[in-house]
Order: C-alpha cells, then structure tokens, then sequence
C-alpha cells in the first residue's frame, strides 16, 4: 500500500500545485472539444471531397502559419504576459469553431470555407502554442516540469480517446456540425481556469523586451546548442511525415479496413489510450535526453509498420495503442529536454521551434503523406511514418557517437534540483 501511495506521488506530482490542477481542468474539457473538431473536420473534407490529398492540403493550411509565424509566436510570447495572451486567443479559437459550426448545421458549407477557417485556426496556433508551452514551467517551477508536461500529454490524449469516439456516433446520428458547435463551448472552460489562476504563485521569465533581431537571436541560439538542435531536428522529420494522423487514419478507415465513421473514433481512441498508459508511465519514471529520444523513436517506428501491416480492425487498435504510447514518449521527452535546457529568456523562442517542428512541417508533410497514399494504396501513409521514425532515430544515434552526444550538457544546471531521474 505504501509503495502505491509512493508510486501515486511520483505519478502525480504537478496536482500538488493548485495552479496546474485549475489550469489542467479547463484543459480537459477543452482538448475533448479540440479532438472532436478534429476528427469531425477530416471526416467532412472526406465526405465533400473523396479525396485524401485535398484533406492533406486543408490540414496544411491549417498548420501553415505556425511554419511561417511560428518563429516570430516565440519572440512575442518572450515579450509578453503569456497568461493574457493565452486567455484572448483562446477565446478567437472558439469564434473561430463556432461560425464553422454554423454554416455546417445550416449546410452550406464549402471546401474553401473550411480551408479559409482552417488558415485561421492555424495563425491563432502560430501565437497561442509557443506561450502555452512555455507557461507551463512558469506555473509549475522546474521541479515539477517534467512531470507537467507528462501528465498534460496524458490529457491529450484522454481527450484523443474521448472525443474521436464521441465525434465519430455524432457524425453518424446528428452530423458534423454538432462536433464544433460542442469545441466552441468547450474554449469557456479554458478561459475560466485561466481567468482563475492565482496570480501570486506564478513565477513569470523576465520579459525579452524588444530590440531587432531577436528572432535571428533565437535560431543562433538554438544552432549553437546542440542538446536544442538535435531533438528540434528529430522532431521536424517525425512532424513532417510520422504525425500526420488526420491524413493518414481516415482513410486507412474508410479504404484501408472498411471500418467507416465509427472504425475510424475507435481507431483514434486506441492511439489516445496507448497514449494514456504510456504517459502515466512517463510521468513517473521517464527521463530526458537525446538517448531516451532515440529509444522512444525507434518504438514508435515498429509499432506503426505493424499498424500499417494489420490484416483488421482488432490488429489495427493493438498496433496503434502500442504507437500512442511509443508516441508520448517521444513527445513528452522532446518538450521536457528542451525546456528544461533553454534559457528563461529564450524559452518561448525555444519552444515555438518545438512546435513548428512537430505541426509547422505539416505544410510539407500533409500533402506529401496525401500524395504517396493517393499513390501507393490507404496504408502507405501509415508506412512511411513508421519509416521515418525508424530514421530518425537512427539520425539521433549517430549524434550519441560524437563527443558533444549523450547526456545534454544544458540539463545539467538543473539536474541537482531534480534528481539524477531528471
């Protein structure tokens, strides 16, 4: 009993901040609406369209702006009170699902206003992800970072569970247009808990201030900090061609399986609660560093070649349970080390690379991955993510055989005050 006790302590350690329980709560009614936007959106530019290179493009318009903005999302969030910042755009994402869903329900929607919104959704990204990510060791302290970003991912991906499952019985008894009018509700819960936050028990970087070239500062940074560089670059490879699940899973449902709507939320869950059980794990035992990286991506590219092998459904959710947990790991170990590396007062530049790395490259990636599905047959999407995986973790390997590989130098300041599981 004493060691479940323990084991529960370690497991859950960022609930003991009041702050982050708050802000997790907003976050889990929100990410349920999120994932059912989502999995609703891919499923309409499938039905409207028959094709899986136009749902590609939809999707890279909507991850667009993060490569192109997502640089310069960093350098304001380095400037400003992240906080505030988070709480107005947040409130644009829900005006943003809302009118989708109104001119679905009214059925008059079209592909180029689904595009159009999606583009719009894409520039609130490119500005709101970078102050998220890097709010979270302002609200939780270093000590409980890694931990943070664990369970925050396991969140995630309940919300992957949930709202995919949820999404695919609404589209099939009442249709696409409730999905989103449910996302557009689900912003008020976020916004309250951030309203609420105690403001005294956060502990905000010192702003940047503004001064030319801050950006150019930012990517030099970065460049000359390998233990930064090497995970952004596994990333960018793995964002561009691994992550693209809303290309890839609909239309393994619906041509690669044969399993419709429905096939599609339950092969979506499966990812979401492998994802789940691995976060939990990480959470409690995971480390950082490029060695772990390498490890969590070699997983996750055998899983997903099993995924794209499977003979039926029943395979298919045991393949994509074991690719959600491998997936968390990567994730979760990419944010922790970089955050936990870079410098307060580069962090929000930092962490909007991480994150045009892992959904900016989706511009790329999302056409590609439509393209060679289009070309290669429903389960070539899920192939070649599998296979990049399995590169990139060999790219990370090869950087541990250097003198400047293995453990990151930057971890180490901090190391002291996290233990050496750190």
């Amino acid at each position: 009993m004493t060691r479940l006790r323990t084991a529960g302590r370690l497991t859950f350690a960022a609930l003991s901040v009041p702050n982050y329980r708050l802000y997790i709560s907003g976050q889990a009614v929100s990410l349920t609406g999120t994932w059912m936007q989502m999995a609703a959106q891919s499923w309409l530019v499938l039905t409207l369209t028959g094709s899986a290179t136009a749902l590609g493009v939809i999707i890279a318009l909507q991850t667009l702006p993060v490569l192109l903005l997502g640089p310069y999302g960093g350098v304001v969030a380095d400037r400003v009170d992240k906080r505030r910042m988070m709480i107005a755009l947040q409130a644009a994402m829900g005006v943003q699902a809302l009118i989708l869903a109104a001119l679905t329900l009214a059925g008059a929607v079209r592909i180029w206003e689904i595009g159009l919104l999606a583009l719009l959704l894409g520039l609130n990204n490119a500005f709101e992800s970078p102050a998220r990510q890097s709010f979270m060791l302002e609200m939780v302290g270093p000590e409980n970072l890694r931990n943070a970003v664990s369970l925050n991912s396991v969140l995630v991906n309940v919300a992957r569970t949930i709202g995919p499952a949820v999404a695919g019985l609404l589209i099939a008894t009442v249709g696409e247009g409730w999905c989103f009018l449910a996302n557009a509700a689900s912003f008020l819960a976020v916004i309250a808990s951030l309203v609420r936050l105690d403001l005294a028990q956060i502990s905000p970087s010192p702003p940047s201030g503004r001064h030319a070239g801050q950006l150019r500062e930012g990517l030099q940074y970065v460049r000359s900090t390998p233990e930064l560089a090497v995970p952004l670059l596994m990333m960018g490879l793995a964002g561009a061609l691994t992550y693209e699940f809303q290309v890839s899973l609909p239309v393994m449902a619906s041509r690669g399986l044969h399993v419709g709507a429905a096939g599609y939320g339950f092969m979506t869950s499966a990812m979401g609660l492998g994802a789940v059980i691995g976060g939990l794990v990480i959470a409690a035992r995971g480390r950082t560093g490029v060695r772990t990286l390498v490890a969590a991506a070699l997983g996750f590219g055998v899983v997903l070649l099993a995924a794209a092998a499977a003979p039926d459904l029943s395979v298919e959710l045991v393949a994509l349970a074991l690719a959600g947990a491998a997936s968390i790991a990567f994730m979760s170990t990419g944010n922790s080390t970089l955050q936990l590396t870079a410098a307060p007062g580069m962090r929000g530049r930092v962490m909007s690379l991480w994150f045009v790395a892992f959904q900016g490259s989706t511009p790329i990636g999302g056409p590609v991955v439509g393209w060679v599905i289009a070309w290669a047959g429903a389960r070539a999407g899920l192939g070649l993510g599998g296979a990049t995986c399995l590169l990139v973790a060999l790219l990370g390997a090869l950087t541990l055989r250097s003198p400047q590989g293995g453990r990151p130098r930057g971890l180490r300041p901090l190391a002291g005050q996290l233990g050496r599981g750190a």
